[in-house]
Protein backbone atom coordinates (compact mmCIF):
# COMPACT_ATOMS: atom_id res chain seq x y z
CA UNK A 1 0.00 0.00 0.00
CA UNK A 2 2.70 2.18 1.02
CA UNK A 3 4.48 1.53 -2.49
CA UNK A 4 1.27 2.99 -4.41
CA UNK A 5 1.09 5.61 -2.57
CA UNK A 6 4.40 6.89 -3.63
CA UNK A 7 4.18 5.81 -6.99
CA UNK A 8 0.78 7.97 -6.83
CA UNK A 9 2.94 10.91 -5.38
CA UNK A 10 5.86 10.19 -8.53
CA UNK A 11 3.10 10.49 -11.03
CA UNK A 12 1.18 13.48 -9.55
CA UNK A 13 4.77 15.24 -9.49
CA UNK A 14 5.54 14.39 -13.15
CA UNK A 15 2.20 15.67 -14.45
CA UNK A 16 2.88 18.87 -12.37
CA UNK A 17 6.14 19.59 -13.66
CA UNK A 18 4.84 19.00 -17.00
CA UNK A 19 2.03 21.50 -17.02
CA UNK A 20 3.97 23.66 -15.47
CA UNK A 21 6.28 23.51 -18.26
CA UNK A 22 3.61 23.85 -20.67
CA UNK A 23 2.48 27.21 -18.96
CA UNK A 24 5.78 28.47 -21.64
CA UNK A 25 6.63 28.89 -25.28
CA UNK A 26 6.62 26.66 -27.83
CA UNK A 27 8.16 26.27 -31.25
CA UNK A 28 7.53 28.76 -33.37
CA UNK A 29 5.48 31.15 -31.23
CA UNK A 30 4.52 34.05 -33.23
CA UNK A 31 7.19 33.55 -36.02
CA UNK A 32 5.47 33.55 -39.10
CA UNK A 33 5.64 32.39 -41.92
CA UNK A 34 6.75 28.90 -40.96
CA UNK A 35 6.12 29.34 -37.54
CA UNK A 36 7.32 25.58 -35.85
CA UNK A 37 6.64 22.29 -34.78
CA UNK A 38 3.79 23.56 -32.76
CA UNK A 39 1.90 24.68 -36.09
CA UNK A 40 3.35 21.66 -37.48
CA UNK A 41 0.91 19.70 -35.48
CA UNK A 42 -1.99 21.61 -35.94
CA UNK A 43 -1.56 21.59 -39.46
CA UNK A 44 -1.46 18.00 -39.76
CA UNK A 45 -4.80 17.85 -37.93
CA UNK A 46 -5.86 20.53 -40.36
CA UNK A 47 -5.36 18.33 -43.26
CA UNK A 48 -6.33 14.95 -41.85
CA UNK A 49 -9.76 16.52 -40.88
CA UNK A 50 -10.56 18.41 -44.09
CA UNK A 51 -8.63 15.82 -46.93
CA UNK A 52 -9.78 12.21 -47.84
CA UNK A 53 -7.31 10.06 -46.39
CA UNK A 54 -5.72 9.64 -50.45
CA UNK A 55 -4.63 13.22 -50.16
CA UNK A 56 -2.65 12.91 -46.61
CA UNK A 57 0.57 12.32 -48.35
CA UNK A 58 0.12 14.12 -51.63
CA UNK A 59 0.82 17.69 -52.64
CA UNK A 60 -1.65 19.64 -54.08
CA UNK A 61 -3.65 22.86 -54.03
CA UNK A 62 -5.20 22.14 -50.54
CA UNK A 63 -2.45 20.20 -49.38
CA UNK A 64 1.19 22.02 -49.61
CA UNK A 65 3.61 20.14 -48.29
CA UNK A 66 6.27 22.57 -48.86
CA UNK A 67 4.48 23.85 -45.48
CA UNK A 68 4.70 21.32 -42.90
CA UNK A 69 3.67 18.29 -45.33
CA UNK A 70 2.53 14.99 -43.02
CA UNK A 71 5.55 13.37 -43.27
CA UNK A 72 5.05 10.43 -40.44
CA UNK A 73 3.65 7.24 -40.48
CA UNK A 74 0.15 6.72 -40.78
CA UNK A 75 -0.70 5.88 -36.86
CA UNK A 76 0.85 9.64 -36.53
CA UNK A 77 -1.96 10.86 -39.45
CA UNK A 78 -4.61 8.67 -37.11
CA UNK A 79 -3.79 10.70 -34.07
CA UNK A 80 -3.88 13.71 -36.01
CA UNK A 81 -7.44 12.95 -37.22
CA UNK A 82 -8.66 12.49 -33.96
CA UNK A 83 -7.37 15.45 -31.98
CA UNK A 84 -9.03 17.52 -35.24
CA UNK A 85 -12.39 15.90 -34.36
CA UNK A 86 -12.22 17.06 -30.83
CA UNK A 87 -11.03 20.58 -31.68
CA UNK A 88 -13.70 21.13 -34.38
CA UNK A 89 -16.09 20.51 -31.85
CA UNK A 90 -14.53 22.57 -29.44
CA UNK A 91 -13.87 25.46 -32.25
CA UNK A 92 -13.69 25.09 -35.80
CA UNK A 93 -12.05 27.56 -36.54
CA UNK A 94 -8.88 25.81 -34.86
CA UNK A 95 -8.93 23.17 -38.07
CA UNK A 96 -10.09 25.36 -40.58
CA UNK A 97 -9.11 24.32 -44.43
CA UNK A 98 -6.64 27.25 -45.58
CA UNK A 99 -7.87 29.61 -42.71
CA UNK A 100 -6.73 28.58 -39.55
CA UNK A 101 -2.60 28.35 -40.81
CA UNK A 102 -0.67 29.88 -38.08
CA UNK A 103 -3.54 29.80 -35.70
CA UNK A 104 -2.65 31.14 -32.38
CA UNK A 105 -4.65 31.83 -28.92
CA UNK A 106 -4.30 30.72 -25.57
CA UNK A 107 -7.59 28.45 -25.66
CA UNK A 108 -5.94 26.42 -28.78
CA UNK A 109 -2.69 26.35 -27.19
CA UNK A 110 -4.27 24.54 -23.66
CA UNK A 111 -6.24 22.56 -25.90
CA UNK A 112 -3.02 21.28 -27.83
CA UNK A 113 -1.06 21.20 -24.66
CA UNK A 114 -3.92 19.23 -22.96
CA UNK A 115 -3.57 16.16 -25.85
CA UNK A 116 0.03 15.64 -25.28
CA UNK A 117 -1.13 15.17 -21.51
CA UNK A 118 -3.94 12.76 -22.24
CA UNK A 119 -1.81 10.56 -24.35
CA UNK A 120 1.36 10.42 -22.04
CA UNK A 121 -1.66 9.45 -18.83
CA UNK A 122 -3.07 7.01 -21.52
CA UNK A 123 -0.15 5.43 -22.88
CA UNK A 124 4.05 6.80 -21.73
CA UNK A 125 3.28 6.97 -17.64
CA UNK A 126 1.33 3.79 -17.23
CA UNK A 127 4.26 2.05 -19.04
CA UNK A 128 6.65 3.74 -16.97
CA UNK A 129 5.06 2.39 -13.73
CA UNK A 130 5.04 -1.07 -15.01
CA UNK A 131 8.46 -1.10 -16.12
CA UNK A 132 9.55 0.21 -12.93
CA UNK A 133 7.63 -2.32 -11.12
CA UNK A 134 8.41 -5.73 -12.65
CA UNK A 135 11.43 -4.72 -14.64
CA UNK A 136 13.44 -3.28 -12.33
CA UNK A 137 15.41 -4.30 -9.59
CA UNK A 138 16.39 -3.87 -6.16
CA UNK A 139 14.22 -2.82 -3.19
CA UNK A 140 10.72 -1.12 -3.60
CA UNK A 141 12.16 2.43 -2.53
CA UNK A 142 14.55 1.82 -5.38
CA UNK A 143 11.98 0.94 -7.74
CA UNK A 144 9.96 3.88 -7.03
CA UNK A 145 13.29 5.69 -7.12
CA UNK A 146 14.06 4.96 -10.77
CA UNK A 147 10.08 5.71 -11.42
CA UNK A 148 10.69 9.51 -10.17
CA UNK A 149 13.81 10.18 -11.77
CA UNK A 150 12.53 8.70 -15.45
CA UNK A 151 8.85 10.99 -14.86
CA UNK A 152 10.88 14.04 -14.11
CA UNK A 153 13.67 13.33 -16.90
CA UNK A 154 13.64 16.96 -18.79
CA UNK A 155 14.54 16.17 -22.10
CA UNK A 156 11.01 14.21 -23.09
CA UNK A 157 9.30 16.96 -20.88
CA UNK A 158 10.45 19.98 -22.16
CA UNK A 159 10.65 18.57 -25.73
CA UNK A 160 6.77 17.68 -25.64
CA UNK A 161 5.43 20.26 -23.21
CA UNK A 162 7.89 23.15 -24.06
CA UNK A 163 8.82 23.19 -27.61
CA UNK A 164 5.70 20.85 -28.81
CA UNK A 165 5.80 16.90 -30.31
CA UNK A 166 4.58 13.64 -29.14
CA UNK A 167 7.51 11.94 -28.40
CA UNK A 168 5.16 10.40 -25.21
CA UNK A 169 3.09 8.08 -28.03
CA UNK A 170 5.89 6.32 -29.64
CA UNK A 171 7.86 6.17 -26.53
CA UNK A 172 5.27 5.14 -24.37
CA UNK A 173 4.33 2.26 -27.62
CA UNK A 174 7.85 1.13 -27.35
CA UNK A 175 8.15 0.99 -23.86
CA UNK A 176 4.96 -1.04 -23.38
CA UNK A 177 6.86 -3.64 -26.46
CA UNK A 178 9.92 -3.90 -23.79
CA UNK A 179 7.56 -4.51 -21.16
CA UNK A 180 5.98 -7.36 -22.92
CA UNK A 181 8.94 -9.18 -24.11
CA UNK A 182 10.50 -8.54 -20.46
CA UNK A 183 7.25 -10.26 -19.41
CA UNK A 184 7.55 -13.05 -21.88
CA UNK A 185 4.23 -11.75 -23.75
CA UNK A 186 6.25 -12.02 -27.16
CA UNK A 187 3.28 -11.44 -28.95
CA UNK A 188 1.68 -8.41 -27.33
CA UNK A 189 4.87 -6.77 -27.22
CA UNK A 190 5.84 -7.05 -30.60
CA UNK A 191 2.27 -5.33 -31.31
CA UNK A 192 3.31 -2.18 -29.10
CA UNK A 193 6.58 -2.20 -31.04
CA UNK A 194 4.76 -2.25 -34.51
CA UNK A 195 2.50 0.38 -33.29
CA UNK A 196 5.36 2.49 -32.11
CA UNK A 197 7.10 2.12 -35.61
CA UNK A 198 3.83 3.03 -36.94
CA UNK A 199 3.75 6.16 -35.35
CA UNK A 200 7.10 7.50 -35.52
CA UNK A 201 9.36 6.22 -38.20
CA UNK A 202 12.60 7.21 -35.89
CA UNK A 203 11.72 4.16 -33.63
CA UNK A 204 13.68 2.30 -36.64
CA UNK A 205 16.24 2.75 -33.80
CA UNK A 206 14.89 0.28 -31.48
CA UNK A 207 13.91 -2.33 -34.06
CA UNK A 208 17.38 -4.24 -34.88
CA UNK A 209 17.59 -5.56 -30.96
CA UNK A 210 13.90 -6.37 -30.88
CA UNK A 211 13.92 -8.14 -34.21
CA UNK A 212 17.24 -9.85 -33.05
CA UNK A 213 15.92 -10.57 -29.64
CA UNK A 214 12.88 -12.12 -30.64
CA UNK A 215 14.14 -13.68 -33.43
CA UNK A 216 17.21 -15.35 -31.27
CA UNK A 217 14.44 -17.06 -28.62
CA UNK A 218 12.98 -18.68 -31.27
CA UNK A 219 16.29 -20.36 -32.44
CA UNK A 220 17.09 -21.22 -28.59
CA UNK A 221 13.76 -22.49 -28.62
CA UNK A 222 14.01 -24.67 -31.48
CA UNK A 223 12.75 -23.81 -35.45
CA UNK A 224 11.73 -27.45 -34.93
CA UNK A 225 9.39 -27.31 -32.50
CA UNK A 226 8.18 -24.64 -29.86
CA UNK A 227 10.46 -22.25 -31.20
CA UNK A 228 8.89 -22.31 -34.87
CA UNK A 229 5.19 -21.76 -33.20
CA UNK A 230 6.94 -18.72 -31.41
CA UNK A 231 8.28 -17.10 -34.59
CA UNK A 232 4.68 -17.60 -36.46
CA UNK A 233 2.82 -16.25 -33.39
CA UNK A 234 4.99 -13.49 -33.36
CA UNK A 235 5.29 -13.04 -37.38
CA UNK A 236 1.56 -13.12 -37.83
CA UNK A 237 1.06 -10.36 -35.12
CA UNK A 238 3.52 -7.93 -36.91
CA UNK A 239 2.09 -8.65 -39.85
CA UNK A 240 -0.93 -7.77 -39.18
CA UNK A 241 -0.86 -4.91 -37.32
CA UNK A 242 1.40 -3.64 -40.66
CA UNK A 243 -1.90 -4.62 -42.47
CA UNK A 244 -4.43 -2.66 -39.87
CA UNK A 245 -2.52 0.72 -39.65
CA UNK A 246 -1.30 0.66 -44.22
CA UNK A 247 -4.67 -0.25 -44.61
CA UNK A 248 -6.28 2.80 -46.35
CA UNK A 249 -3.09 3.28 -48.34
CA UNK A 250 -2.63 -0.35 -49.64
CA UNK A 251 -5.79 -0.88 -52.19
CA UNK A 252 -3.35 1.20 -54.32
CA UNK A 253 0.54 0.82 -54.61
CA UNK A 254 1.12 4.77 -55.01
CA UNK A 255 -0.11 5.90 -52.67
CA UNK A 256 1.48 3.33 -50.16
CA UNK A 257 4.64 4.40 -51.91
CA UNK A 258 4.00 8.34 -51.54
CA UNK A 259 3.90 7.80 -47.87
CA UNK A 260 7.12 5.53 -47.80
CA UNK A 261 8.71 8.44 -50.08
CA UNK A 262 7.12 11.23 -46.90
CA UNK A 263 8.45 9.15 -44.55
CA UNK A 264 11.58 8.62 -45.33
CA UNK A 265 13.25 11.83 -47.24
CA UNK A 266 16.68 10.82 -47.91
CA UNK A 267 16.35 13.81 -50.83
CA UNK A 268 17.03 16.20 -48.07
CA UNK A 269 20.74 15.45 -47.58
CA UNK A 270 22.33 14.01 -44.75
CA UNK A 271 22.47 17.11 -42.67
CA UNK A 272 19.75 18.16 -40.43
CA UNK A 273 21.04 22.00 -38.24
CA UNK A 274 23.70 21.39 -36.30
CA UNK A 275 23.60 18.05 -34.62
CA UNK A 276 25.60 15.92 -32.16
CA UNK A 277 26.26 13.21 -34.23
CA UNK A 278 29.67 12.28 -36.27
CA UNK A 279 28.72 13.96 -39.74
CA UNK A 280 28.06 17.57 -38.28
CA UNK A 281 30.76 17.34 -35.86
CA UNK A 282 32.89 15.75 -38.82
CA UNK A 283 32.02 18.06 -40.81
CA UNK A 284 33.33 20.85 -38.67
CA UNK A 285 36.66 20.31 -39.98
CA UNK A 286 36.25 18.32 -43.25
CA UNK A 287 33.70 19.87 -45.31
CA UNK A 288 31.39 16.46 -46.09
CA UNK A 289 28.58 18.23 -46.88
CA UNK A 290 30.38 19.72 -50.37
CA UNK A 291 33.22 17.50 -51.03
CA UNK A 292 30.68 14.21 -51.22
CA UNK A 293 27.46 13.97 -53.64
CA UNK A 294 24.49 13.01 -51.96
CA UNK A 295 24.13 9.46 -52.59
CA UNK A 296 27.49 9.02 -51.37
CA UNK A 297 26.58 10.73 -47.94
CA UNK A 298 23.65 7.78 -47.97
CA UNK A 299 25.72 5.09 -48.51
CA UNK A 300 28.65 6.25 -46.23
CA UNK A 301 25.98 7.04 -43.34
CA UNK A 302 24.63 3.37 -43.87
CA UNK A 303 28.13 1.63 -43.82
CA UNK A 304 28.79 3.54 -40.27
CA UNK A 305 25.30 2.77 -38.94
CA UNK A 306 25.11 -0.69 -39.65
CA UNK A 307 28.98 -0.93 -38.28
CA UNK A 308 27.88 1.07 -35.31
CA UNK A 309 24.94 -1.32 -34.37
CA UNK A 310 25.53 -4.86 -36.16
CA UNK A 311 27.57 -5.97 -33.27
CA UNK A 312 25.54 -5.08 -30.22
CA UNK A 313 22.23 -6.61 -32.17
CA UNK A 314 24.49 -9.56 -33.03
CA UNK A 315 25.46 -10.39 -29.40
CA UNK A 316 21.62 -10.19 -28.41
CA UNK A 317 20.99 -12.56 -31.47
CA UNK A 318 23.08 -14.98 -30.06
CA UNK A 319 22.76 -14.56 -26.80
CA UNK A 320 18.68 -13.78 -26.49
CA UNK A 321 18.73 -12.42 -22.65
CA UNK A 322 16.55 -9.62 -21.53
CA UNK A 323 19.79 -7.98 -19.62
CA UNK A 324 21.52 -7.80 -23.28
CA UNK A 325 18.45 -6.52 -25.12
CA UNK A 326 17.86 -3.90 -23.25
CA UNK A 327 21.98 -3.34 -23.56
CA UNK A 328 21.11 -3.50 -27.92
CA UNK A 329 18.70 -1.07 -27.14
CA UNK A 330 21.22 1.48 -25.89
CA UNK A 331 23.64 0.87 -28.25
CA UNK A 332 21.71 0.79 -31.22
CA UNK A 333 19.90 3.89 -30.95
CA UNK A 334 22.82 5.41 -29.72
CA UNK A 335 24.78 4.01 -33.14
CA UNK A 336 21.58 5.71 -35.08
CA UNK A 337 22.04 8.59 -33.60
CA UNK A 338 25.13 9.30 -33.81
CA UNK A 339 25.75 7.92 -37.43
CA UNK A 340 22.68 7.75 -39.81
CA UNK A 341 20.97 9.56 -41.78
CA UNK A 342 18.50 12.92 -41.24
CA UNK A 343 19.15 12.98 -37.28
CA UNK A 344 17.50 15.39 -35.62
CA UNK A 345 18.56 16.75 -31.96
CA UNK A 346 15.68 15.36 -30.26
CA UNK A 347 15.75 11.63 -31.46
CA UNK A 348 18.37 12.02 -28.70
CA UNK A 349 15.35 11.33 -27.07
CA UNK A 350 15.41 7.69 -28.21
CA UNK A 351 18.26 6.52 -26.32
CA UNK A 352 17.06 7.88 -23.24
CA UNK A 353 14.15 5.52 -22.73
CA UNK A 354 16.38 3.38 -20.65
CA UNK A 355 19.44 5.30 -19.65
CA UNK A 356 17.68 8.45 -18.63
CA UNK A 357 20.66 10.43 -17.61
CA UNK A 358 22.08 11.27 -20.94
CA UNK A 359 22.60 14.61 -21.16
CA UNK A 360 20.07 17.19 -22.59
CA UNK A 361 22.49 20.23 -23.37
CA UNK A 362 22.80 19.24 -26.98
CA UNK A 363 19.52 20.39 -26.94
CA UNK A 364 20.26 23.65 -25.63
CA UNK A 365 20.53 25.51 -29.09
CA UNK A 366 16.99 24.38 -29.79
CA UNK A 367 15.52 25.47 -26.23
CA UNK A 368 16.94 28.74 -26.47
CA UNK A 369 15.65 29.12 -30.17
CA UNK A 370 11.71 28.42 -28.68
CA UNK A 371 12.70 30.67 -25.72
CA UNK A 372 12.50 27.70 -22.91
CA UNK A 373 15.83 28.78 -21.21
CA UNK A 374 14.03 29.10 -17.85
CA UNK A 375 12.22 25.97 -17.50
CA UNK A 376 15.34 24.01 -19.16
CA UNK A 377 17.46 25.80 -16.20
CA UNK A 378 14.72 24.65 -13.34
CA UNK A 379 13.86 21.16 -14.52
CA UNK A 380 17.77 20.50 -15.69
CA UNK A 381 18.78 21.70 -11.59
CA UNK A 382 16.36 19.72 -10.52
CA UNK A 383 16.53 17.02 -11.98
CA UNK A 384 20.20 16.84 -11.89
CA UNK A 385 19.61 17.41 -7.50
CA UNK A 386 17.11 14.52 -7.21
CA UNK A 387 19.51 12.03 -9.36
CA UNK A 388 22.33 12.47 -6.91
CA UNK A 389 20.44 12.11 -4.14
CA UNK A 390 18.79 9.18 -5.37
CA UNK A 391 20.52 6.92 -7.87
CA UNK A 392 23.97 7.59 -7.19
CA UNK A 393 26.74 5.34 -9.67
CA UNK A 394 27.89 3.49 -6.03
CA UNK A 395 24.77 2.55 -4.79
CA UNK A 396 23.19 1.55 -8.31
CA UNK A 397 25.20 -0.93 -9.22
CA UNK A 398 28.14 -2.81 -8.42
CA UNK A 399 31.85 -3.34 -9.73
CA UNK A 400 31.12 -6.91 -9.98
CA UNK A 401 27.24 -6.11 -11.95
CA UNK A 402 28.93 -4.22 -14.43
CA UNK A 403 31.92 -6.41 -15.14
CA UNK A 404 34.03 -3.21 -16.12
CA UNK A 405 36.08 -1.91 -13.18
CA UNK A 406 39.30 -0.81 -15.16
CA UNK A 407 37.56 0.96 -17.86
CA UNK A 408 34.65 2.37 -15.46
CA UNK A 409 37.98 3.71 -13.53
CA UNK A 410 40.27 4.27 -16.33
CA UNK A 411 38.15 5.82 -19.06
CA UNK A 412 34.31 6.65 -19.10
CA UNK A 413 33.76 8.11 -15.74
CA UNK A 414 36.17 10.43 -15.76
CA UNK A 415 35.91 10.92 -19.71
CA UNK A 416 31.67 11.78 -19.07
CA UNK A 417 32.89 14.32 -15.78
CA UNK A 418 35.34 16.25 -17.97
CA UNK A 419 33.17 16.84 -20.84
CA UNK A 420 29.81 17.21 -18.53
CA UNK A 421 31.46 20.03 -16.94
CA UNK A 422 32.68 21.44 -20.22
CA UNK A 423 29.11 20.78 -21.30
CA UNK A 424 27.88 23.24 -18.71
CA UNK A 425 30.42 25.28 -19.14
CA UNK A 426 28.98 25.89 -22.66
CA UNK A 427 25.42 26.04 -21.66
CA UNK A 428 26.16 28.98 -19.77
CA UNK A 429 28.77 30.82 -21.73
CA UNK A 430 25.75 30.19 -24.92
CA UNK A 431 23.26 32.26 -22.28
CA UNK A 432 25.44 34.76 -20.97
CA UNK A 433 28.00 35.53 -24.00
CA UNK A 434 27.63 36.82 -27.75
CA UNK A 435 29.36 34.86 -30.36
CA UNK A 436 32.16 36.89 -32.30
CA UNK A 437 30.15 38.70 -35.62
CA UNK A 438 32.04 36.64 -37.88
CA UNK A 439 31.18 33.16 -36.20
CA UNK A 440 27.60 33.62 -35.26
CA UNK A 441 27.44 29.52 -34.43
CA UNK A 442 30.56 29.57 -32.79
CA UNK A 443 28.13 28.34 -29.41
CA UNK A 444 25.97 25.66 -31.70
CA UNK A 445 28.87 24.26 -32.68
CA UNK A 446 31.02 23.84 -29.66
CA UNK A 447 27.84 22.57 -27.70
CA UNK A 448 27.25 19.78 -30.27
CA UNK A 449 31.02 18.98 -30.85
CA UNK A 450 31.43 18.55 -27.10
CA UNK A 451 27.85 16.60 -26.74
CA UNK A 452 28.98 14.08 -29.77
CA UNK A 453 31.92 13.13 -27.76
CA UNK A 454 30.04 12.66 -24.61
CA UNK A 455 27.81 10.47 -26.76
CA UNK A 456 30.06 8.40 -28.74
CA UNK A 457 32.17 7.40 -24.74
CA UNK A 458 28.57 6.45 -23.99
CA UNK A 459 28.10 4.40 -26.69
CA UNK A 460 31.45 2.81 -26.22
CA UNK A 461 30.86 1.95 -22.41
CA UNK A 462 27.55 0.16 -23.50
CA UNK A 463 29.25 -1.91 -26.54
CA UNK A 464 32.05 -2.57 -23.79
CA UNK A 465 29.64 -3.51 -20.95
CA UNK A 466 27.50 -6.21 -23.29
CA UNK A 467 30.69 -7.74 -24.11
CA UNK A 468 32.72 -7.83 -20.81
CA UNK A 469 31.51 -10.60 -19.88
CA UNK A 470 27.70 -11.98 -18.68
CA UNK A 471 26.00 -10.63 -15.96
CA UNK A 472 25.20 -11.29 -12.05
CA UNK A 473 22.61 -13.30 -10.64
CA UNK A 474 21.14 -10.43 -10.02
CA UNK A 475 21.11 -9.03 -13.08
CA UNK A 476 19.42 -12.33 -14.98
CA UNK A 477 16.47 -12.14 -12.80
CA UNK A 478 14.89 -10.37 -15.15
CA UNK A 479 16.63 -12.55 -18.33
CA UNK A 480 13.94 -14.52 -20.46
Amino acid sequence: MQTWSLISICVLLGVVVRWGVSLNSYSGAGKPPMFGDYEAQRHWQEVTYNLPIREWYFNSTNNDLAYWGLDYPPLTAYHSWLCAYIANIINPEWVKLHKSRGYESPEHKLFMRTTVLVADLLLFIPAVVLYCLYLTDGSSKKKVSVLLCILLYPGIILIDYGHFQYNGVSLGLALWGILGLGLGWDALGSIAFSLALNYKQMELYHALPFFCYLLGKCFKAGLMGHGFFLFVRIAAAVVVTFALCWLPFLSDPVQALQVVRRIFPVARGLFEDKVANTWCSLNVLIKIRTLMSSDAQLYLSLVFTLLAVLPSSIRVLTRPTFWHFKLALVNSSLGFFLFSYQVHEKSILLAALLIVPVPLCSMLPLLLKDGLLVPYAVTSTGFLLLSIYLLSALDHCTEDELQLTTYRKLFFFPFKSDLGSAMVGLSITSVTLDPPSHLPDLFPVLVSTTAYLLFLGTIIHFNILQFSGPPSKKSQKKSN
